[in-house]
């Protein structure tokens, strides 16, 4: 055995404490020395275990007994050398072969070995197939390797196997919030709680998942508890710090998200949190660099971008942001927060014409259709590196569909998914293809199976122009209705779907949606605005028309809609002379 001083005075520790119990417990049932290992397995006490399990070799009991469970023990203690001892050569007796096996799978995955995992989980398949722990083991890996058809499979089997295993519910609960949303995950988080009350990481997820659905209250509900069992769990601190920052408490953001340390600071979201908090505290050089990295790490994360933009535009450095970005505001799909923020700055900079053009283009009505973005790999390149999988092939489907070729995308598209039949990402770029290519009904079979995996909001916007390239209205209805269900703080959805209800002229509920999204991020969305004013003004609430309209107007003077509905809202008031000159203005504008 490995042993350095501190790991010896830890099972010096161990020992000394064992004593102790058993000194203290001996009206306690009576153990054998490997249901006391096993107990503490179960604990997570692989330290304790270790100690009982060593004094067993030292007493005669044959390694193959044992030596699975002091693999288990080595693997809970993060002793990853010393576990291969125990499990590597895969010298297990018959009763243990399984476990033994199943060990030696979760030793590879954690050495990133996925393909020997995947060889082990299969020898312990072959013993003990109705193992729910190793079924979800199983669906874990699967969804690593791109299985993640198979990944729901094996979750749902875990579950079937042993419905209170709290680790099978986890990970149903993980999969089932991809699918169908988060109103429909938090029941499963709540099941697997009602087993394991002090699990962190259910109890992470379940806050993580109450704080999506706007449930403030709740997750720190969660929060607390999770203080309770462990009150220096880095996840701890990173949740407490969204709690912070969603209360307007940013300084204290600050500190907590810098005590979640590197392993939560550094991934997107921890990196979009950090980015807000700095430029809510005023750091925007900081905020600006923290948005760079995480638009490098997501290149297609249109929101990541816009806070880049906005956290240089709100540290005054015009040249910087009129130069940086104005390629990016050349592409069809740059957004008009992003187009009038670099106007500015090029006015700024005494460059009025170029400001002027682009203030044209964002006031221009956006259109809902999608948009094929060229990929950043040229075309050729891509073509080349289409073996690595993945991200490549998407850059060779995006440069095919940009250059016209439908025919070649659909082909490069199948011959992706018939290699991972089950990937989700596979199936969603094969509905893409088709979906150029003017065959929406294929398209909508390939959708419909990747949102079987993983239901994200872009991929429902592809499945809605599926259905409207069909005619299919009253599916993209539904569609729309079960996803905010799902998702209830997502506005572009609840605002998608109030302008279906007032195509039906039921503004009462058109009224009712375009609050929702107003209040669930739609603040800074004139068109939203608008929309409000007209549905007020078709309802007969004149005060709010008018403080609707006013607002739109103020977050997009140059748009010849705002324009025009404000003059008429102020006409119907009895405000003449505004709306005169509004509507002088109008006239120079040409609407």
């Amino acid at each position: 055995m490995t042993c350095t001083p501190d790991r010896f005075l830890r099972l010096l520790g161990a020992c000394a404490a064992l004593a102790m119990a058993s000194a203290c417990g001996e009206a306690a049932v009576e153990l054998s020395p490997l249901e006391k290992a096993q107990a503490a397995l179960d604990a997570g006490d692989g330290l304790a275990a270790e100690v009982v399990l060593r004094e067993m070799l030292a007493q005669g009991t044959p390694e193959p007994d044992i030596a699975a469970y002091l693999g288990e023990a080595e693997l809970q203690q993060g002793e990853l050398v010393e576990a291969r001892r125990w499990l590597g050569a895969g010298a297990f007796s018959q009763a243990t072969a399984s476990h033994g096996f199943h060990m030696l799978g979760q030793l590879e995955v954690r050495m990133g070995n996925l393909p020997a995992a995947g060889q082990a989980f299969d020898r312990a398949y072959a013993i003990m197939p109705d193992s729910s722990d190793l079924w979800v083991d199983i669906g874990r890996l699967r969804y690593r390797g791109g299985e993640q058809a198979q990944a729901v499979e094996a979750s749902k089997r875990a579950v079937e196997l042993d419905p209170e295993n709290p680790a099978a519910l986890l990970l149903r609960a993980q999969l089932v919030r991809d699918s169908e949303g988060l109103n429909a995950a938090v029941t499963w988080f709540e099941a697997g709680l009602e087993q394991a009350p002090g699990d962190l990481q259910l109890l992470g997820d379940y806050a993580a998942t109450l704080g999506d659905l706007g449930r403030h209250k709740d997750m720190l509900v969660a929060v607390r508890r999770m203080a309770e069992v462990d009150d220096r769990n880095p996840r701890l601190f990173y949740l407490q710090a969204v709690l912070a920052a969603r209360g307007g408490e940013f300084l204290l953001a600050r500190s907590l998200l810098g005590r979640a340390g590197p392993g939560y600071a550094e991934t997107p979201a921890g990196l979009l949190l950090s980015g807000v908090i700095d430029i809510e505290n005023g750091n925007y050089q900081s905020a600006a660099q923290t948005f760079d990295r995480l638009a490098g790490l997501q290149p297609d994360n249109q929101r990541a971008r816009e806070l880049l933009v906005r956290s240089v535009a709100l540290g005054l450095n015009d040249r910087e942001l009129a130069y940086r970005f104005d390629e990016l505001a050349k592409l069809p799909s740059a957004s008009p927060y992003l187009l009038t923020a670099i106007a500015r700055s090029k006015e700024a900079l005494g460059d009025r014409d170029a400001a002027a053009a682009m203030l044209d283009r964002a006031a221009r009505p956006r259109s809902a259709s999608l948009i094929a973005v060229q990929g950043r790999t040229p075309l050729a390149i891509a073509a080349l590196r289409r073996e690595q999988g993945g991200s490549a092939v998407q850059s060779l489907l995006r440069g095919r569909i940009v250059a016209g070729q439908t025919g070649a995308a659909v082909s490069e598209a199948e011959g992706f998914r018939a290699r991972f039949p089950g990937s989700a990402d596979a199936r969603s770029m094969a509905g893409d293809a088709y979906l150029a290519a003017k065959q929406p009904g294929t398209a909508l079979q390939r959708y419909r199976a990747a949102a079987e995996i993983r239901r994200t909001w872009p991929m429902v916007r592809r499945m809605l122009s599926a259905y409207h390239a069909m005619g299919a209205g009253d599916a993209a209805e539904a569609l729309l209705a079960s996803h905010l269900a799902g998702d209830p703080n997502n506005a572009e959805a609840s605002a998608e779907l109030a302008q279906i209800a007032a195509g039906q002229g039921d503004w009462a509920r058109a009224a009712l949606l375009l609050d929702h999204s107003l209040d669930h991020g739609g603040q800074r969305d004139p068109v939203l605005w608008r929309k409000r004013a007209e549905a007020a003004a078709r309802l007969g609430d004149s005060e709010t028309a008018y403080d609707a309209a006013v607002f739109a107007y103020a977050l997009q003077p140059a748009s010849r809609e705002n324009t025009a509905f404000l003059a008429q809202i102020l006409a119907e008031q009895e405000q003449g002379n505004i709306a005169d000159a509004l509507r002088g203005k109008l006239k120079r504008m040409g609407g």
